[in-house]
């Protein structure tokens, strides 16, 4: 049983676990709890590399052989250190290790959600998991967002990075692979009302951030600005709410 915070192991996944520039250099991330390690291996070309668990909180011997059947290294750790890699208060007792998933954008895509400086690791995790439940087809993350893989962004999304393409891009790859599409500006006040918009062809929809609003370079590559009527003096919704409320409109003028 690992039980020093210096073994080797133990330092890669602190590291996966709070540092954007750790999980780049190495191009790997860290999962914690069986729900998002799962989600990972049913994506089928996320192979693991390594496990690591505390034997006292994660006790499920039929999923540990499960995990053993992945061919992965899987060590037991100390409870202390299982505590000091987690990112949560209440440790789900197992991490594990997998290389970082490559998203294959479609070519043509109906449906594109944009993403500008959202910088809330909650919100953007939200978002991914309803863009994934809306049935979008990409998601792109402007500069100034949030890094996707993010530990609270990962256990926010609920497994959705391994269900819709994800990708960061500048400005000028969004606008080229947006070409085509009707692109929307979510804002407050805006010039027509999100359940006024036609959905019916291929769209894109901008999501800025609350606290930061729009870019210069969003408000630019926006068409039109769409915008969710309030009551008087309410203020602007949280991003998270927006999109949902935006989406699934969309979805439903969409599904019908």
């Amino acid at each position: 049983m690992i039980t020093s915070l210096q073994n080797p192991k133990v330092k890669l996944v602190y590291a996966l676990q709070t540092q954007a520039r750790a999980r780049r250099k190495h191009n790997k991330l860290a999962l914690e709890g069986l729900r998002l390690i799962h989600d990972a291996l049913a994506r089928g070309q996320m192979m693991p590399e390594l496990f690591l668990y505390d034997p006292e909180v994660f006790t499920d011997a039929a999923a540990l052989d499960d995990l053993r059947g992945q061919g992965a290294e899987i060590l037991a750790v100390a409870p202390e250190v299982l505590r000091h890699i987690s990112g949560t208060e209440h440790p789900q007792g197992v991490i594990g290790v997998f290389p970082l998933p490559r998203a294959d954008l479609p070519d043509q895509p109906d449906t594109v959600l944009i993403l500008d400086q959202i910088r809330d690791p909650g919100n953007l995790g939200t978002i991914l998991r309803t863009a994934a439940a809306a049935g979008i087809g990409a998601v792109l993350l402007a500069p100034g967002c949030v890094d996707v893989h993010n530990p609270k962004v990962l256990r926010g999304a609920m497994g959705a990075h391994f269900r819709v393409p994800t990708v960061e891009r500048d400005w000028a790859a969004i606008s080229d692979y947006c070409a085509g599409c009707a692109l929307y500006l979510a804002d407050h006040p805006g010039e027509v009302r999100y359940d006024a918009v036609d959905w019916s062809g291929r769209w894109a929809l901008i999501i800025g951030s609350e606290a930061h609003g729009a870019s210069a370079e969003a408000e630019q590559l926006a068409a039109a600005r769409i915008y969710i009527p309030m009551a008087a003096g309410a203020e602007s919704l949280n991003a998270a709410v927006a999109a949902g409320v935006i989406l699934f409109e969309a979805r439903r003028a969409y599904w019908g």
